[in-house]
């Protein structure tokens, strides 16, 4: 099975795959806690890849809540990107962070409701162990009684990282709020059956109109799953078995002056 970095270094790109703060057992690093909203970290790194290490051509790549920080850090950026920034490319963007809330919160999607939450106020835990001072026993407690994301991002989320609430937290770190600005080749590749990232959630004019955005939404795909039938295609080397990294790939290719 090729996963998506490894076809792109098949594909001749050079790979970099970025952590969130506290993903990947990185909570000792810092005593901040991560976010949708965060998109000056990837930010930070692209601008250091391009001024520091002077690389000629930089892509950006992202899925569900890093296809929100990639979109809307170019969103943010605008015209004044890195010129070494030469697209971006997205799958299952959580570009509407309410939206998304809310199709979790529904009964079909309670399993996948009850997985986040679990692992949320298990990770807050162990943050606030690792941090006491920051985050005292007492601002936890209403942890206890979370059941949603949305729950959690009102009374974890928006306590430690200057929202007001989910809600204020929600409307001020989606990327729809940006996405008329992108100035980069852009790739938005998303499923009409996402649980929860409903393809409602692009019904947005700033997408649609934009020029540089390529929009393509399959019937099928789930959430980031994009599996192709088994039976067409050739799997000898995954081009479409593994559908969406294959476009992917193709997208940021043909949009290389070093690759093509």
């Amino acid at each position: 099975m090729l996963g998506c970095a490894e076809k792109a270094w098949l594909a001749g790109f050079n790979v970099l795959r970025l952590n969130q703060r506290n993903c990947g057992g990185t909570e000792r690093l810092t005593p901040t806690l991560y976010h949708s909203g965060l998109s000056i970290d990837i930010r930070s790194v692209i601008a250091e890849l391009s001024e520091r290490d002077s690389l000629p051509e930089i892509f950006a790549a992202g899925f569900s809540m890093g296809g929100n920080l990639v979109l809307k850090m170019a969103g943010e950026w605008s015209v004044a990107a890195p010129s070494s920034f030469r697209a971006l490319a997205v799958v299952a963007p959580a570009l509407d962070l309410a939206v998304c809330a809310d199709a979790l919160a529904k009964t079909e999607n309670f399993i996948y409701q009850r997985h986040f939450v679990t692992n949320l106020r298990r990770h807050m835990r162990y943050k606030a162990s690792l941090f006491p001072d920051r985050y005292p026993a007492a601002t936890l407690r209403p942890l206890a009684s979370v059941r949603s994301v949305r729950e959690f991002d009102d009374v974890i989320t928006a306590k430690f990282c200057g929202f007001r609430d989910a809600d204020d937290y929600y409307a001020r770190s989606s990327a729809k709020n940006v996405v008329v600005s992108i100035a980069r080749p852009t790739l938005v590749l998303t499923a009409e059956d996402d649980p929860f990232v409903p393809i409602t959630s692009f019904d947005l004019s700033a997408l649609r109109a934009n020029p540089n955005i390529s929009f393509v939404a399959s019937r099928y795909g789930g959430h980031c799953g994009f599996v192709a039938r088994k039976e067409t295609g050739n799997h000898a080397n995954g081009e479409d078995r593994f559908w969406v990294e294959s476009r992917l790939i193709q997208f940021l290719r043909e949009r290389s002056q070093i690759l093509r």
